[in-house]
C-alpha cells in the first residue's frame, strides 16, 4: 500500500487547545445550570494547568533539539493561542458568569464592594485564620528569592522607605500556604440576603500592608509559576522503580518553569523581575483579570446552597435484569456475558463481583492491573482483604500514572505489606491495560472469570466519565486476560492471545490491517465499506494515513474523537470522505470503541473495545488492549449506544474543520448523553 496525498496534519499542542476552547463553549451555553457553567471554566483552567506542566513543557524541551521537526516558532503559535484562550476564559467569568451570579444573589466581595459589617468580619477573620500562616520575606543577599513550588500562590509587593536596619530593601515576597480555603463564604449576618463570598487573595490583598509595619506597600501582585512536573527517571539504571518515584515526588514541584500568571495590574518592574527570577521570556508571561487560579473557584461552587443551578441528579442504574440484584454474579456469567455502560449503569456491579470473590472459599486467586484508582478506594481495599484472608492477589501497580504516582506507591506498599504480590509492569513500559481477573475452583476445576474495560477501576470517575465494561466468564477471553498477567509478571516472549489485541506487540498491527481491508473492499467497489472509531485523541501519523488511504479508496470514516485530532478532514481529494466529531457534554466521553466493515457478513465486521488511543505512545509505550464483542446481542447493544447516538447527536456535537477549528454543529436537536440518561433512568 502507498500513503496517501501527504499533507501537513494539525499540531497536536493547538488540537489540545481546541479541545479547551469546546469545553469552555460549554460555559458559554445558557442551557447548562449556571454554578455547572462555572465549573466547565474551572475545568478549562485544570485542563490548562496539565498542557503547561506536560506537553507545553515538551514542546519546548523538542524546539531545543536540532534534530527536533518543533520549531522555535511552533511554541510561539501555541504560547499565542494559549494567551487567546485563557483571555477569553477571564472574559467568560468576568463578563458573562459573574454578572448572572449576581442576579441570583451569589456575588464574589471585593474589598471595595464590602461594607464596614463585612470588613470587620474579614478583618477578625483575617487576624484569626490568615496571619499567624503567613511569613513575608524581604529579600536580600540573606534571605535571596525564595523557593516557588508549581503552582503555588504569592504576592510580591514593592515597599517604601527603608526597613528596620535602615537598608534599601524594596521588595518582598508572601506565600500563601495551601492549607487555607481560597473561597471563603460570609456568614448571613453580614451577607444582606445574598450568598456572599470573599477570595482569600482579596483579604490577604485588603490587609497586605499589614505585614510590613513602618512601610507602605507601593505596589504588589498575585502571582503563580507553572512548572515542568513529568517525573523522569532512567528505569535502566535504577534498581526499584518505587523508591526513585518516591524521591522525585519531592522534587517535582520545582521542576524548570515554563509559565508566569500575575494578575493585570502587575506593574511591569514587578512583572520582569519574577521573569527574570524564574528564568522566563517575556512570551511565557500571562497577564489575567481576576484570580490567576480559576480552579478553586471549584470551593465556591461546592459551598454554594443552590440546587436549581446545578445539574439535575443521575443516578447510574443497576442492571436488574441482566444481573439480579444479591444472586451470585459468578454463576449469572455462566450463563451469559453482561456489558456495563457506565456512567449510565452504575459500576457497583464490578465492585460486588469483587466483593464475592473476597468472600467466597472457592476463589483460589485474585488478579487486577491499577493505573488510576484514587487515595481512597473500596476496590483496593477489597483486595488488601483478600490478601489477609489467603488468597493469591496480584496487582500490576502503574506507578507512572501522571499525578496519582504517589497514591499508587502507597497502595503497592500497603499491598505488599499483607503478602500481596506487586509487580510495576515492564521497564519502559506504562501498564494502562484495564484488567480484573478471578480464579475459582468449580467441581474440581478451576474457572477464571473477568472484567476487562475501557476505563479506570474508580467507582468515582465512573460516575463521571462514560466507559464501557464487559463482565465474562469466556474461557477464551479469561484466558488472554491471565496470559497478559503472566507476561507483564514473568516478562516472557510474547505468545498471540486467540482474541485480545496487545500493545505493544499486535494491537498497532492489527488495527492497520483492518484499515487495510476496509481500504481493499473500497477499492474492489464494495460501497458498504466503513469505519467508525471512537476515541480520546488521534495523533499516530501511521493510523491516521491508513484512515487515509481507507477513505481515499471510497470508505465512509465517521471519527468521534473527544480530544486532540491531528488528522485534517474535509480537504478535497485527501479528507473529504472523513468526519470528525467531538461530543462534549455533561460526562466526559472516555469510551472508546472501533468499527470496522468490510463486507456483508459476519465475518467481515469488526467491533473492538479497548484501554487504548491511537497515538504513539499508547500503541509502543504503553501495555494495552483492545478485545473484540463477538456476541451478537452485545455488539449491536455496543452501536445502538455508543456510536448511533454520537453520529447523531446535534446538541453537543462539533465538527472538525481542515483548518484544525470545530464549529458546533447545532445548539438545539438530540444529545447522545442527555438520551442515554433517558434511556437508562
Amino acid at each position: 500500500m502507498t500513503d496517501p496525498t501527504p499533507l501537513k496534519l494539525l499540531n497536536r499542542e493547538q488540537a489540545i487547545l481546541e479541545f479547551n476552547r469546546r469545553v469552555l463553549a460549554q460555559a458559554q451555553r445558557e442551557d447548562v445550570p449556571l454554578l455547572e457553567r462555572l465549573r466547565y471554566v474551572c475545568i478549562v483552567s485544570s485542563n490548562l494547568d496539565e498542557f503547561f506542566e506536560v506537553r507545553f513543557a515538551d514542546m519546548l524541551d523538542a524546539a531545543r533539539d536540532p534534530l527536533s521537526p518543533v520549531s522555535g516558532a511552533d511554541v510561539e503559535r501555541v504560547g499565542r493561542a494559549a494567551h487567546t484562550l485563557i483571555d477569553e476564559q477571564y472574559h467568560v467569568f468576568n463578563e458573562q458568569l459573574t454578572p448572572l451570579l449576581r442576579a441570583q444573589r451569589i456575588v464574589i466581595l471585593n474589598h471595595a464592594d464590602r461594607d464596614e459589617a463585612q470588613r470587620a468580619w474579614v478583618q477578625k477573620f483575617f487576624e484569626r485564620e490568615v496571619r499567624p500562616l503567613l511569613v513575608p520575606v524581604g529579600l536580600d543577599p540573606a534571605h535571596p528569592f525564595p523557593q516557588v513550588a508549581n503552582k503555588s500562590l504569592h504576592f510580591i509587593a514593592r515597599l517604601s522607605g527603608k526597613d528596620a536596619f535602615g537598608r534599601d530593601t524594596r521588595i518582598a515576597i508572601v506565600k500563601v500556604p495551601r492549607v487555607l480555603p481560597r473561597v471563603i463564604k460570609l456568614p448571613a449576618a453580614v451577607s444582606e440576603g445574598r450568598q456572599a463570598f470573599v477570595l482569600l487573595t482579596s483579604v490577604i490583598r485588603a490587609h497586605l500592608e499589614e505585614l510590613f509595619p513602618g512601610r507602605k506597600v507601593e505596589a504588589f501582585s498575585q502571582f503563580r509559576v507553572t512548572r515542568d512536573s513529568d517525573l523522569e527517571v532512567d528505569e535502566e539504571e535504577i534498581a526499584n522503580l518505587r523508591h526513585a518515584l518516591r524521591s522525585g515526588l519531592t522534587t517535582r514541584h520545582f521542576g524548570r518553569a515554563v509559565r508566569l500568571e500575575v494578575v493585570n495590574t502587575c506593574p511591569a518592574e514587578l512583572s520582569e523581575f519574577l521573569l527574570e527570577q524564574f528564568a522566563l521570556p517575556a512570551a511565557a508571561l500571562y497577564r489575567v483579570n481576576g484570580p490567576v487560579n480559576l480552579v478553586r473557584l471549584n470551593e465556591l461552587i461546592d459551598q454554594t446552597d443552590a440546587p436549581q443551578l446545578r445539574f439535575q441528579p443521575f443516578e447510574p442504574a443497576w442492571p436488574t435484569r441482566r444481573l439480579p440484584r444479591h444472586k451470585s454474579i459468578f454463576e449469572r456469567l455462566k450463563k451469559a456475558d453482561v456489558l456495563l455502560h457506565h456512567p449510565f449503569e452504575s459500576f457497583e456491579p464490578v465492585v460486588q463481583m469483587l466483593r464475592e470473590a473476597v468472600t467466597d472459599p472457592d476463589v483460589l486467586a485474585i488478579k487486577q492491573t491499577i493505573y488510576r484508582t484514587g487515595a481512597k478506594s473500596e476496590l483496593m481495599d477489597l483486595l488488601i482483604e483478600a490478601a489477609r484472608r489467603g488468597k493469591e492477589v496480584m496487582a500490576v501497580v502503574e506507578l507512572k500514572a501522571r499525578f496519582d504516582e504517589e497514591a499508587n506507591i502507597n497502595w503497592a506498599e500497603r499491598l505488599e505489606a499483607v503478602g500481596a504480590q506487586v509487580v510495576y509492569g515492564i521497564v519502559g513500559y506504562k501498564t494502562h491495560a484495564k484488567l480484573l481477573m478471578i480464579t475459582r475452583r468449580e467441581n474440581g476445576k478451576l474457572r477464571r472469570y473477568a472484567h476487562i474495560s475501557t476505563g479506570n477501576y474508580n467507582p468515582k470517575t465512573a460516575r463521571l466519565y462514560t466507559d464501557l465494561g464487559l463482565l465474562t466468564a469466556d474461557a477464551e477471553l479469561t484466558s488472554d486476560a491471565d496470559s497478559v498477567f503472566r507476561q507483564l509478571a514473568s516478562l516472557g516472549k510474547f505468545k498471540a492471545p486467540r482474541r485480545m489485541l496487545l500493545a505493544p506487540f499486535n494491537l498497532h498491527a492489527r488495527l492497520l490491517e483492518l484499515l487495510g481491508l476496509v481500504e481493499k473492499a473500497a477499492l474492489g467497489g464494495y460501497k458498504g465499506a466503513r469505519v467508525v472509531v471512537k476515541i480520546n485523541a488521534l495523533t499516530d501519523a501511521e493510523l491516521i494515513h491508513g484512515l487515509l488511504r481507507a477513505a481515499q479508496a471510497g470508505a465512509k470514516v465517521d471519527l468521534i474523537v473527544r480530544g486532540a485530532c491531528m488528522l485534517p478532514p474535509g480537504l478535497p481529494g485527501v479528507s473529504d470522505n472523513i468526519v470528525v466529531r467531538s461530543v462534549v457534554g455533561r460526562f466526559l466521553e472516555h469510551t472508546r470503541v472501533l468499527y470496522f466493515r468490510w463486507g456483508e457478513g459476519e465475518e467481515e465486521t469488526a467491533l473492538y473495545l479497548s484501554s487504548a488511543d491511537w497515538m504513539s505512545r499508547n500503541m509502543f509505550r504503553r501495555i494495552e488492549v483492545a478485545w473484540p464483542v463477538l456476541d451478537a446481542r452485545l455488539r449491536q447493544r455496543v452501536i445502538d449506544e455508543a456510536l448511533l447516538p454520537y453520529l447523531h447527536d446535534t446538541m453537543d456535537a462539533w465538527q472538525l474543520g481542515p483548518d484544525g477549528r470545530s464549529v458546533r454543529i447545532s445548539s438545539t436537536g438530540v444529545s447522545a448523553q442527555q438520551a442515554l440518561m433517558g434511556l437508562y433512568s
